[in-house]
């Protein structure tokens, strides 16, 4: 499909504030998660339509495990039966999906479901999925370094493409571990709504804003730019003061 222009080729969302927005509504956080992931369907769905080529999730971070028990527990179940329940939909609309991140630490179950559903869609063009389960970036490019020459699979540890675009919901400014190495030259998009209440019009502002971005990988300006600009520049300073000779000095 033809990317729709000004579109980003790939785009790395961090998925923040699935908690809070249930907190702030008196509801447990578990709540939070399962309306997040009817978000995280309704972006997919969107940035298929749009042309992006690459998107990738930050679902559930390495210190992630740091959260209570019940709530792990939750997130790596809903996982699993996120990728049975949506597994037909990916295939129909040619999306192919990866799990990047540790797999060791894992339900066995949520494993073998992942394994699925990277078989049934690995034929997919249209885009490729990538979801970040038990993630680092950091230990992501401590083991692509160690690897040489023979890097793991891509499931695994492997770099991914360069970041074109990352936004973060939630209202934090920072990456938390994710796409480090990718992220070198991607625009970034900080909002401050909870990921659940993310709309596709909210992506469709950021994706305007990205379109007017001038990226320039460390370049200096075109030609054409300069000329432009030191026009610019020059209009608005206010013209000199004629100088008589009586007023130079020799």
């Amino acid at each position: 499909m033809k990317r729709t222009a000004g579109i980003p080729s790939h785009v790395a969302i961090i998925m923040d504030g699935n908690g809070r927005w249930a907190s702030s509504r008196g509801r447990p956080r578990w709540m939070g998660h399962a309306r997040g992931a009817r978000t995280a369907r309704e972006v997919v769905a969107h940035c298929a339509r749009l042309g992006v080529k690459d998107l990738s999730l930050y679902a559930f971070s390495s210190d992630n495990w740091k959260r209570p028990r019940e709530e792990v527990g939750f997130l790596l179940d809903l996982f699993a039966s996120h990728l049975e329940s949506q597994l037909a939909e990916l295939v129909q609309h040619g999306i192919r999906l990866s799990i990047f991140g540790r797999r060791d630490r894992l339900p066995d179950a949520l494993v073998k479901a992942i394994d699925v559903a990277e078989a049934r869609t690995a034929h997919g063009r249209r885009m490729h999925l990538r979801v970040a389960i038990d993630y680092s970036s950091r230990d992501a490019i401590e083991r692509a370094f160690a690897a040489g020459d023979q890097p793991e699979p891509e499931t695994q540890h492997q770099l991914l493409p360069p970041v074109d675009l990352l936004v973060r919901t939630g209202g934090e400014r920072r990456l938390s571990d994710f796409l480090l190495w990718e992220c070198a030259y991607a625009e970034l998009a900080f909002l401050d709504v909870h990921f659940p209440d993310l709309s596709t019009n909210d992506l469709d502002v950021v994706f305007a804003d990205f379109a007017k971005r001038d990226r320039r990988y460390g370049a200096a300006p075109k030609a054409s730019e300069s000329v432009r600009q030191v026009e610019n520049d020059a209009a608005d300073v206010p013209a000199a003061r004629p100088v008589t000779h009586a007023q130079r000095k020799l």
